[in-house]
């Protein structure tokens, strides 16, 4: 009983197998998948995932390296869609200071803009933040109060994990904790409550090990998985249990 709360199956690297890609993860006890968007058509295709697959989940949002491309009307398709029953979250959303490909300026208000969608449509949410936590905390303190959500594939600090607890938010784990140069990871998978944290693939990307360097793929989230039961020295089937209800919870995904 697995649940990847965040991947990309509409990505043009699965468009040869996706029929296979996710049967092999049912195949690997992965009843749900999230299909988190990214852009206008790839939120589209998340939506279409979504009505087409039982087991898939769909997320609609813009993230940062299209802030620029932004029209105003993007805003309200993402709340049309956010009326729409497999629909669980708007994401990914956030800020990415690593690329750059968007001015810092414009992902702020991009970011803020569908916080509030969020909240008008009361909906959770899920963030990316690469090179970004000061702004992603300080933004989170002041525009999603009361809000639900989670920040994927995390890498901040311990420090800005307990922040993070704090707001009642979540946070995902994915592939970098499989990694020989994990660092900081291994000490915040072990000191997050349980009932706080998912775990995720982010397929195609962040392969984990022992496959680093393959296509990622949703049948993976179970090696992350495996991963984190041995870092908090716990059960796997047992953590399994957990990060699946914990991500229905977030999500609102009725049994």
């Amino acid at each position: 009983m697995l649940f990847d709360s965040h991947a990309h199956i509409d990505d043009e690297k699965f468009d040869v197998d996706r029929d296979e890609v996710i049967a092999r993860a049912l195949e690997n006890g992965v009843t749900g998948m999230i299909n988190a968007g990214a852009c206008m058509a790839s939120s589209a295709r998340s939506v279409e995932l979504a009505e087409k697959y039982d087991s898939i989940y769909a997320a609609v949002g813009i993230h940062p390296h299209d802030a620029k491309s932004v029209q105003e009307t993007d805003y309200e398709q993402l709340a049309a869609w956010s009326k729409l029953t497999k629909v669980v979250a708007i994401g990914e959303i956030g800020l990415d200071y690593y690329y750059d490909f968007s001015p810092r300026d414009l992902q702020r208000t991009v970011f803020i803009r569908q916080l509030d969608v969020a909240r008008q449509m009361d909906m959770p949410f899920i963030i990316h933040d690469r090179d970004a936590h000061g702004d992603i905390l300080e933004i989170l303190k002041k525009e999603a109060k009361g809000l639900k959500g989670v920040l994927h594939c995390f890498s901040g600090s311990l420090e800005m994990a307990k922040e993070v607890i704090k707001l009642g938010l979540y946070i995902s784990i994915a592939g970098p904790v499989t990694f020989k140069n994990a660092a900081k990871l291994p000490e915040i998978v072990a000191t997050v409550p349980l009932e706080r944290l998912l775990v995720e693939t982010d397929c195609p990307y962040l392969t984990p090990h022992p496959h680093r360097g393959k296509r990622n793929e949703p049948a993976y989230v179970k090696i992350v998985a495996e991963q984190v039961a041995q870092l908090r020295g716990m059960d796997f089937v047992d953590l399994a249990k957990a990060t699946d209800a914990n991500t229905k919870r977030l999500f609102r995904i009725k049994e």
